[in-house]
């Protein structure tokens, strides 16, 4: 009874660390509503088409190129300290927007200053709630960090729409929306983000754990013999000693690497004892659980023993306690391979199956990361889909605003805000559907058919080909929502399911870092792209009596850029195949080996 009332608290808890993840996820993802008022700032500015695009891509820039850093602040303090920064920074780069609108005057440099920021603290603030969705459910991590990545996709929809309903065609309120909005959905999800522990139950565990016998002795601890017994890294070893507070529980945070944490508590004692359980850490009481971690802020839960403090604490006792359910597992980078729950007094129990969740087994990061053929490979094919959406994401507001006034040069401004609008809602429901169905749809594929996730990254290179040929067929806007709603579709499809496969491919606990190295291939590829697509539409365009850059040539404005993508989307088809099948032979010679040590 005591370890289903734990596991409900645990369960809710974890669910509500999630809501909060989405919703912050939601305010990071404004860089995708650019083109909804875009067009209106650059006319009220005079601003050319590239100079419009310069901004964009410096917010798309905050966003992906910072990514290493973040991912390292991350992963080293937790994810708490990103997500009030990026609400502070989205709240700073958005405002001078709309001061500069209602003044009709700005640098063009400051304003990508300030569109950079608006793009670093979306990346800060995501990055933090994706790793906390992974860590909080690690055997759901392809639907859990769906939800946030699905937000994320969802957000330019979401402010897209509260403009439309409360300040229709007026630009100035929106930008101040923006300012408004971000900071505050990120702030208040800030008190709900937390990393929780996982508990197991015995029957749950002896599925996937045997017992190791206790006649064997040795300094390895009764019942481990040589083979048997598991060693860590020096690093892990040092920071879990170091970890363990003369309470039991060490002042860190859930989520922060062996370097941190070793960091923080280099000056606590190293003795082992009895650990508080969760459900005292849940309930707010036990001592040193309650000062330690109230006092900074951090997960309300202690963390449990490793290996050595197990076997520590066992042979302090003449007759051991048995080992019970309600001892969180660890979570963070340093999760051990030892269950907390023993179906025999004393006993500790070590995982049967070699082929346990590969994300767990590998940890590729730093150097390592980047002598790495996979990484390679997956970082040309971000690059090369990513570029190509982001594209037709910042650009779509100068489509429709091309094909409209050649289409009936009577339509008002008004009409073409309400328009871009639309479509930025179109990008997004279709991003926000295409993470949700490739988070999920991942899942389904490596546990139900066991196939590579990595197969929902040929769907989205099949959806990138066919939205392009709609862009260089399409002369009725009427009907360019086909480019809108299948661009934001790939788009979907391929950040739904980067992650995990980045996780799956290089490990969970360099997750963010890992990332962080993944993400800046967008930034060459847009700003190739976005750049690219900026000199041809300038090259149609002409200089009006006020100072304002048009274009009339209807489909002509942008054409020849999508020929340029719609040849780098069958690129990306190939490279994505090759990539398939590369790891297919990895994966057999790592399977052949341990079968061969075995």
């Amino acid at each position: 009874m005591h370890d289903t009332t734990l596991d409900r608290q645990l369960h809710r808890a974890r669910v509500v660390s999630s809501v909060a993840a989405t919703l912050i996820s939601l305010a990071c993802g404004t860089n995708y509503v650019y083109s909804a008022w875009a067009p209106q700032f650059a006319d009220k500015l005079h601003l050319t088409t590239t100079e419009s695009n310069l901004i964009g891509l410096s917010g798309n820039l905050g966003m992906y190129s910072m990514g290493v850093p973040i991912g390292l602040f991350v992963d080293h303090r937790g994810t708490r300290p990103a997500v009030i920064a990026g609400s502070l920074l989205l709240g700073l780069g958005y405002l001078p927007f709309s001061a500069a609108y209602e003044s009709a005057s700005g640098s063009v440099a400051l304003m990508c200053f300030f569109s950079y920021l608006t793009g670093l603290g979306g990346c800060m603030a995501f990055a933090a709630s994706v790793k906390t969705s992974a860590l909080n459910w690690p055997h759901h991590r392809g639907t859990a960090t769906a939800f946030p990545l699905a937000a994320f996709g969802l957000s330019a929809f979401f402010f897209s729409l509260t403009g439309t309903v409360f300040f229709p065609g007026n630009t100035s309120a929106f930008l101040m929306l923006l300012a408004i909005g971000t900071f505050g959905l990120s702030f208040v999800g800030f008190f709900f983000l937390r990393v929780y522990p996982h508990t197991g139950s015995a029957s749950s565990s002896s599925a996937a754990y045997h017992p190791v016998p206790s006649s064997g002795g040795g300094s390895g601890g009764p019942g481990l013999s040589d083979s048997q017994r598991l060693r860590r890294t020096s690093d892990e070893a040092k920071s879990l000693r170091s970890g363990r507070s003369s309470g039991g529980f060490p002042d860190v945070e859930p989520g922060m690497s062996p370097t941190a944490r070793n960091h923080q508590n280099q000056n606590q004692n190293h003795t082992a004892v009895p650990t508080t359980s969760a459900a005292q850490a849940v309930g707010g009481g036990g001592g040193a659980a309650e000062s330690s971690t109230s006092s900074r802020g951090a997960s309300p839960f202690g963390r449990t023993d490793d290996v050595e403090a197990a076997h520590h604490h066992s042979s302090s006792y003449s007759h051991p306690p048995p080992a019970t359910s309600d001892e969180p597992q660890d979570v963070d980078e340093t999760s051990s391979l030892i269950s907390s729950a023993s179906s025999l007094p004393g006993d500790v129990l070590v995982q049967s199956s070699i082929d346990m969740d590969r994300s767990h087994r590998v940890d590729i990061r730093g150097w390592r990361l980047l002598r790495n053929v996979e990484f390679w490979q997956l970082f040309a094919i971000m690059g090369i889909l990513a570029g190509i959406g982001l594209m037709t994401i910042n650009n779509i507001g100068h489509d429709v605003n091309a094909l409209w006034k050649h289409y009936d040069d009577s339509v008002d401004e008004a009409f073409l805000i309400q328009r871009q609008q639309m479509h930025v809602s179109i990008l997004s429901i279709g991003s926000f559907t295409g993470r949700l169905l490739s988070g999920v749809g991942s899942d389904f594929l490596v546990k139900i058919v066991k196939a590579s996730r990595s197969w929902c990254l040929v769907v989205a290179s099949f959806i990138f080909c066919i939205a392009q040929v709609c862009a260089l067929n399409i002369y009725n806007p009427h009907l360019l929502g086909l480019v809108s709603g299948l661009s934001g579709l790939g788009y979907g499809f391929l950040f739904g399911v980067f992650p995990s496969i980045v996780a799956e491919t290089f490990g969970i606990h360099g997750l963010s870092q890992n990332w962080g190295f993944m993400t800046l291939s967008p930034v060459i590829s847009g700003n190739i792209f976005n750049l690219f697509y900026g000199t041809i539409f300038d090259s149609h365009s002409t200089q009006g009596a006020a100072g304002d850059w048009s274009c009339a040539d209807g489909i002509d404005c942008y054409r020849e850029a999508y020929y340029v993508t719609l040849g780098a989307c069958g690129l990306g088809l190939v490279v994505t195949l090759w990539t398939i099948h590369h790891q297919y032979l990895t994966r057999l010679r790592e399977d052949s080996k341990g079968t061969a040590e075995d």
